[in-house]
């Protein structure tokens, strides 16, 4: 195909150009530094600032309503390619790594509950002191995460990316959006074997693949550096549906399946929902009156520092104890109850269709196209209210929102039927009953968030 020729040519250009990436890398790193680091130092915008005269409103806008959702959306058409060519941390813990002490990736670090544990604390850290309004909440998290990255690197491997790797917050989610992505490195395992001239030197392949085995564009950061090796390593295109269909089944982790129901779609759904949300306020008030019955007053004072929970008085914007507990119970309470339920029902759809785990993984990563527009939904929101403070009304914005809901509901029910195709009639209604209930509730859920509520 003419279209892989051209894709493996421009692979191919990534290792040779590898140095080229690398400064790229390092651009992107002093403009990472400096958008975090001076906004965090200027004194607050006041009301009348503007995004185009304000460089801390500049700042929030370029990291939370640009690089953060077109980041995820990179995904689904390039696969990790941010990962492996503009990802800051990624190449400043390589970079550690690189000049660290190079010791031995231990047993606990390997676990593979920590990208999972990890997103869900930091998204919940975020909520607690605002992160998407603050620059002061955006140095702590963004600069936190990247000193921790920085250290993991000094500590193990050798001019390796453990951080990314094991630990990243944000590793898992990228793993499953770029399950969809059209483009990926793919080995052809007999040419690998067959070793053909000309011999290049062995790659660094930083997130420590087995290039050998490469086939899907989950764990891989797309950097180039092993294109053509053996001339077994081309990247290629693919359908956007492939790595589910064809390798769902094969998924023995649990962990990027309980991620996807309990913390992309469940958890994530929680942080963006409380501020609209009527169940909050409701929440709220009841245990605020419960507490006043009870002479207990210190919960409704609003005296905590601000990397603890949300404190700038000075702008009539402060949450007291009491702000901060029930933030954390609607958020983890909408992880365990919309998560729950989507895994119970997948499972017992699974189960009705005589199916196992294998089966239950895979139609469980059918929802992951619904997961990630809600993510990238979410995220806009923050892009789409700074723009109309500018003044501007973004009339497409609602049609866009439905557009994007319905594309990705029907995507996933064609995922689902993919996967079923091995399945009897029988069997298929169950399985594509649960699922269509499945996505059925996740609508309800962006419906209440943007026109419900």
């Amino acid at each position: 195909m003419r279209i892989n020729a051209t894709l493996a040519s421009l692979g191919d250009g990534m290792r040779r150009h590898a140095r080229l990436i690398r400064n790229l890398q390092w651009a992107v790193v002093i403009f990472y530094a400096v958008l975090l680091v001076i906004p965090a130092l200027l004194p607050l915008p006041d009301g009348e600032a503007r995004m185009l005269d304000n460089l801390t409103l500049f700042a929030q806008f370029v990291f939370w309503g640009i690089w953060w959702p077109f980041v995820l959306l990179s995904m689904l058409f390039f696969g990790r390619l941010w990962c492996g060519t503009l990802c800051p941390e990624g190449a400043l813990s390589e970079w550690a790594s690189e000049r660290g002490l190079g010791r031995g990736v231990p047993r606990w670090l390997r676990w593979g509950g920590w990208p999972t544990l990890a997103f869900i604390l930091t998204t919940l850290y975020g909520q607690l002191i605002s992160v998407y309004d603050y620059a002061q909440a955006a140095l702590l998290i963004l600069g936190g995460s990247t000193v921790a990255a920085m250290l993991v690197g000094f500590l193990y491997g050798r001019g390796k990316r453990i951080w990314c790797r094991y630990l990243c917050p944000v590793s898992g989610v990228f793993a499953l959006l770029a399950k969809l992505a059209p483009v990926h490195f793919r080995t052809d395992e007999a040419r690998w074997l067959e070793n053909p001239p000309p011999h290049l030197p062995t790659p660094n392949c930083a997130p420590l693949l087995d290039i050998r085995r490469l086939h899907g564009a989950s764990d891989c950061h797309a950097c180039g550096r092993c294109s053509g090796q053996r001339d077994a390593v081309r990247l290629i295109a693919r359908s956007c549906n492939e790595e589910i269909i064809e390798y769902g089944r094969e998924e023995t982790n649990a962990w990027p399946v309980r991620l996807l129901l309990y913390g992309v779609i469940g958890l994530a759904m929680g942080a963006f929902q409380w501020t609209v949300s009527p169940w909050f306020i409701a929440l709220k008030q009841t245990l605020a009156e419960s507490l006043v019955e009870r002479d207990i007053f210190w919960p409704l004072e609003a005296d905590a520092p601000w990397w603890l929970l949300t404190h700038y008085p000075q702008l009539n914007d402060a949450f007291t104890w009491l702000d901060g507990a029930v933030i954390c119970l609607y958020i983890l309470g909408a992880c365990l109850l919309l998560g729950g339920v989507l895994h119970l029902l997948l499972r017992g759809a699974s189960a009705l269709a005589g199916q196992g785990q294998a089966f239950f993984r895979q139609l469980a990563l059918c929802l992951v196209p619904l997961g990630g527009t809600g993510l990238f939904l979410g995220l806009s929101a923050t892009t789409v209210k700074l723009l109309r403070y500018e003044g501007l009304q973004l009339l497409w914005v609602t049609p866009a929102r439905i557009a994007l809901l319905a594309g990705a509901a029907l995507w996933c029910l064609y995922l689902g039927w993919r996967a079923c195709r091995s399945l009897n009639v029988v069997q298929r209604l169950p399985a594509l009953s649960g699922l269509g209930l499945c996505v059925g509730l996740v609508l309800t859920g962006w419906w209440l968030q943007f026109w419900g509520w």
